[in-house]
């Protein structure tokens, strides 16, 4: 155990967490909603520090971020634990774990040092801190973040993006970049689908933009549920309203977990909001979860030239020079070196 940040004492020995927007106050005895952060005697404590049950490494567009260092490898580590409870999440095996085994925390006891070694080792350039929502190991994530990028290794976070401003605040020193799902633009949605609220999400994302932070945003589209051209215009020109430069990962649901009524989402319909999302002035719209769609290639923002080629998460060729297209020399947003 760890002793947590971001909380603060409140009366008959309960503590308030300020860690997510949920702000849990917690009883002396009993944990946030996380299931991963408990009260024990009026000090705040994470259970999952150094307790990791996930360690691979990945292609960097598997985040997905596309305009991050492309073709890179990336050192993806996750503990148990999540501070939202969607219906259809794909690793809910873990993001649930203590909820669905009463309690109970697992997990590998590593140190920061050694995560960072590993990293090094497997000749990655970035941590990717994800499969779970990453705020929930903090403290965990904040130390090697440190230490990464004192070796030289960038630091990327993939998030629901319900922190609340002060985490954003102190993240944004170590985090290079982030992909955030914006699951959905109803209120509704979010409350009955993951337990959580909208706004917080639009708040991450604005915050983080604001403050330098490179950030991507994926929305996945679940036919009957946020597929609405209404829904994702809104989408679209609310991203544009913090910055058209922003790329917009449009994906495909399949049945998962608890939501197994809802189809798998069409082609169609990728094809038709990425058509939205450009009609909005957004300059880079990414189809995913349909590997061959075609709608995978970065394209310059000026001139329209076919720059990054991509068959799922594999680059297939790179034709961009100095970070700028190779046709007129206009240089495309990200983080390339």
């Amino acid at each position: 155990m760890r002793e947590a940040l971001l909380y603060t004492a409140a009366d008959n020995g309960s503590v308030i967490c300020n860690l997510c927007m949920h702000r849990c106050r917690i009883r002396p005895g009993k944990r946030g909603l996380c299931g991963v952060r408990e009260n024990k005697g009026g000090t705040l404590y994470s259970l999952v520090y150094g307790r990791l049950v996930a360690c691979h490494v990945d292609p960097v567009e598997k985040k997905p971020l596309f305009h991050f260092l492309p073709a890179s490898s990336t050192y993806s580590i996750a503990t148990v634990g999540c501070n939202m409870r969607c219906l259809h999440c794909q690793n809910h095996e873990i993001s649930q774990f203590p909820h669905l085994y009463q309690g109970k925390i697992t997990g590998s006891v590593i140190t920061p040092e050694a995560v960072v070694e590993a990293a090094l080792a497997a000749g990655c350039k970035s941590v990717s801190y994800t499969y779970v929502e990453p705020t929930v190991f903090y403290e965990f994530a904040l130390e090697i973040a440190g230490l990464a990028r004192a070796g030289g290794i960038k630091n990327i976070f993939v998030s629901n993006g319900f922190m609340t401003p002060e985490a954003n605040r102190a993240l944004a020193k170590i985090l290079d970049g982030i992909n955030i799902d914006l699951k959905a633009f109803t209120d509704s949605f979010y409350k009955k689908i993951c337990r959580a609220r909208l706004e917080p999400v639009l708040d991450t994302i604005r915050l983080l933009h604001e403050l330098g932070v490179w950030v991507e945003v994926t929305t996945l589209i679940i036919p009957g549920l946020n597929d609405s051209p209404r829904e994702l215009a809104d989408i679209a020109s609310f991203i544009h309203a913090v910055s058209p430069k922003i790329p917009w990962h449009v994906t495909a649901f399949h049945p998962s977990w608890q939501l197994t009524t809802p189809v798998s989402t069409p082609l169609e319909t990728l094809e038709l909001a990425e058509q939205i999302g450009r009609d909005a002035g957004l300059c880079f719209v990414y189809q995913g979860n349909r590997p061959g769609s075609g709608g995978e290639d970065t394209h310059c923002p000026a001139c329209g030239a076919e720059l990054i080629i991509r068959r799922g998460f594999t680059l297939c060729e790179n034709r961009m020079v100095h970070a700028c297209c190779d046709q007129c020399g206009t240089r495309v947003p990200g983080v390339w070196a």
